[in-house]
């Protein structure tokens, strides 16, 4: 049995959770077996139906309200065992980054993280991943009778295939001393669209210059209903938060569209951006390392490009 690990917020499942459950499902379809899902935080089993999972194992704990990878863990490997698991799916994200090794360890499992395309199952149980920072694709074989793989972001577009989904309660055996981490307060981050779950990202370095200038940064994304993210040489200096800081030493995405202004393109912010589907570099320098990845670029000056740029999209979407 194939079972997908998910994650919601407030009741709602997060745009990780749908791929994964898309790709467990078109997996499990290929391996002629079963998928269920795993949820330790509340969740809507109707939507998670609407993606062909047919089974819920739903654990209703409030110590699950907060994140904490060894809790999780045990949770997960229990309910995954108890369940007759063989391949365990996970997001590519900050929480399953934390999980994937120690469930990996636990269930003496074969384990590849970022798997961007369904298994090869023609001669054994092969998973393709970007390496290099996405300059080249390199296959692993699992050998071992349980297999991980976590899935990287925007690899495998969400599909619904409705089914009906029972929702079978889950108890774990935690213990308070299995909770390592303790919450002081939870500050949520503001703005409409999360930069993991984003599908477009309008992305500045220094080349705007200084904060005041990053209006048509915000404005180009509010045109195209897009997340916002900035290098770490502009996160360091508090021009925009930390949060946003996309790169080697900040948060690795893979949008459709990722719009790069004013950006060197230096190997640690490439490195968080390689996987992009498109990738459209404006600057000045037409010898930029940046223009080496892009797809489309645009030399030129971005106090005049973005502009134009803008009221082109205006006139797009109208």
């Amino acid at each position: 049995m194939i079972i997908v690990y998910i994650e919601s917020t407030n009741g709602h499942l997060k745009k990780s959770s749908l791929e994964v459950m898309t790709y467990s499902k078109k997996m499990a379809t290929q391996m002629a077996t079963e998928v269920a899902a795993i949820c330790l935080t509340p969740c809507d089993a109707s939507l998670v139906g609407e993606y062909g999972i047919s089974k819920l194992y739903q654990a209703s704990d409030a110590r699950f309200e907060h994140f904490d990878s060894k809790a999780f863990t045990k949770a997960i490997a229990e309910i995954f065992t108890n369940n007759g698991g063989k391949v365990l799916v996970l997001p590519f994200n900050q929480n399953g980054k934390a999980l994937a090794p120690r469930l990996s360890v636990r269930l003496n499992a074969g384990l590849v993280n970022g798997a961007n395309a369904l298994a090869n199952t023609s001669n054994g149980f092969v998973i393709s991943k970007n390496v290099f920072s996405g300059k080249a694709v390199a296959n692993y074989q699992i050998h071992t009778d349980v297999k991980i793989v976590s899935l990287a972001s925007n690899s495998i577009p969400a599909e619904k295939n409705p089914t009906s989904c029972e929702v079978i309660p889950s108890a774990t055996s935690l213990s308070d001393t299995d909770f390592s981490t303790k919450y002081i307060k939870s500050e949520l981050v503001s703005g409409d669209i999360p930069l993991s779950e984003a599908d477009l990202v309008v992305s500045a370095g220094r080349g705007l210059k200084g904060p005041e200038n990053w209006g048509m940064i915000e404005e180009c994304a509010k045109i195209l209903g897009a997340a916002t993210a900035c290098s770490r040489a502009v996160a360091d200096v508090h021009w925009r938060p930390h949060h946003e800081h996309v790169g080697q030493t900040g948060l690795a995405i893979s949008p459709n569209l990722y719009i790069a202004v004013g950006i060197s393109g230096a190997i640690q912010h490439l490195a968080g951006v390689s996987s992009s589907k498109t990738i459209v570099v404006i600057n000045t320098d037409p010898e930029a390392p940046f223009f080496k990845a892009a797809d489309y670029g645009i030399v030129g000056d971005a106090f005049e490009v973005m502009p134009k740029f803008n009221e082109a999209l205006r006139k797009l979407k109208a």
